[in-house]
């Protein structure tokens, strides 16, 4: 009986993510004696977190939140932003730094960023300014350090407000010092897309020390004693509302697993660093495609390591997409254009040149801490062969 020789099924490759977090026992223990302790909302952990994170990013005051866009929202209020007014917002951006000042009762104004970083500068908010500007929110874009100085002396002429956006950019510099310093108040996000994460949850930072009090009441509805007060105290005080307040709080189970991440946060960026490195030697010997890099005053944690898709490249943006997919390798669209999409159809933004081209052009890499040579190597293997 003849029989017809077996084919092997080719060998399916394994999946290369665009980032993990790195996780592990230590934060899965924290969690355990949390849950053991009973506290499991807002509580002491929160309280240790913020206390941490505040020195870690050399600031008077940390406030815990459920998220980065709480934490700009509270940012937007204890800025005195208020109804009608005009807030400056680049367009090249994840849509909840437009989100935040619609809150608020304000109104987005979108501007440019510079090609080479993603980011705002003077040049790019001076042509966004109106007479109803009372605030601007400034964008680290993918954990590339925004060149905030000049901005600050700008804001400072104007009678503007600084907010700083650092959703991606825990582990990022400045002039030497970490990032966020120098606004008048920060948002940070620990979304698992970014380097520490604690599942959702962010924090507000300031110096301000009235600005913090009024962000931690407006986090627990505005209650004139906090909930920690009241679960110590036998006989609870009782409770005043002076203000509409908001639910923003962040659990005793997510601010565990911050202290831990918080501790391995610069061992993550130098990691991410290191991969870089790679990736950059990779790229200086593929003709159409150009990595971001860090610019002369500051240096980048690489939350996003993103390739702008040049004319010489033989694919554009989306064929490229497509070629890595096709071999196992998740890579993601670059920022987007924030003005571009339909829930900002009715605002009438000015012409946005860079941001278009750079939403239109950019795509992440994979990176994350985890990342082995070998995968790192398909990832640019793939991008060296874009025929094959």
């Amino acid at each position: 009986m003849n029989t017809v020789p077996s084919v092997a099924a080719p060998a399916t490759l394994e999946r290369i993510n665009v980032m993990k977090p790195w996780l592990g026992e230590e934060e899965a223990q924290a969690i355990v004696e949390v849950v053991a302790s009973g506290w499991v909302a807002q509580g002491p952990r929160t309280a240790a977190f913020e206390a941490a994170f505040a020195k870690h990013q050399g600031v008077a005051h940390a406030v815990a939140t459920s998220s980065c866009t709480t934490a700009l929202h509270l940012a937007l209020l204890v800025a005195g932003v208020k109804a009608g007014d005009d807030v400056l917002v680049p367009s090249f951006s994840f849509i909840a730094t437009a989100n935040a000042p619609t809150y608020v009762g304000a109104h987005p104004v979108f501007v440019d960023v510079e090609a080479g970083t993603g980011n705002v500068s003077v040049e790019t908010l001076e042509r966004g300014l109106t007479v109803a500007t009372s605030a601007v929110i400034v964008v680290d874009q993918g954990g590339m350090p925004v060149d905030l100085s000049p901005i600050r002396r700008w804001c400072d002429s104007h009678g503007l407000k600084l907010i700083e956006d650092a959703a991606c950019a825990a582990g990022s510099t400045y002039h030497g010092e970490p990032v966020g310093r120098g606004a008048d108040v920060s948002a940070w996000s620990f979304h698992p897309r970014k380097l520490l994460t604690t599942g959702e949850g962010g924090m507000l930072s300031t110096n301000n020390a009235a600005w913090a009090q009024r962000a931690r009441k407006l986090r627990e509805h505005a209650m004139g004693v906090s909930a920690a007060e009241r679960h110590t105290a036998l006989v609870a005080p009782a409770e005043s509302y002076a203000e509409i307040g908001y639910n923003f709080r962040m659990t005793d189970l997510q601010a565990a697993m911050g202290l831990v991440q918080l501790g391995k946060l610069d061992a993550m960026v130098a990691r991410r660093r290191e991969l870089v490195g790679k990736y950059r030697v990779a790229m200086e010997n593929i003709d159409g495609l150009e990595l971001v890099a860090d610019p002369d005053y500051g240096t980048s944690n690489f939350q996003s390591c993103w390739i702008r898709v040049e004319p010489g490249y033989p694919l554009d943006r989306e064929g490229v997409l497509a070629h890595l997919a096709k071999r196992g390798i998740s890579a993601r669209r670059g920022i987007m254009a924030a003005h571009l999409q339909p829930a900002y159809a009715h605002i009438r933004a000015g012409e946005l040149p860079v941001t278009e081209a750079l939403a239109r052009d950019t795509l992440i890499l994979p990176l994350y801490h985890q990342l082995s040579d070998t995968d790192q190597q398909r990832v640019i293997d793939a991008l060296a062969n874009p025929k094959e």
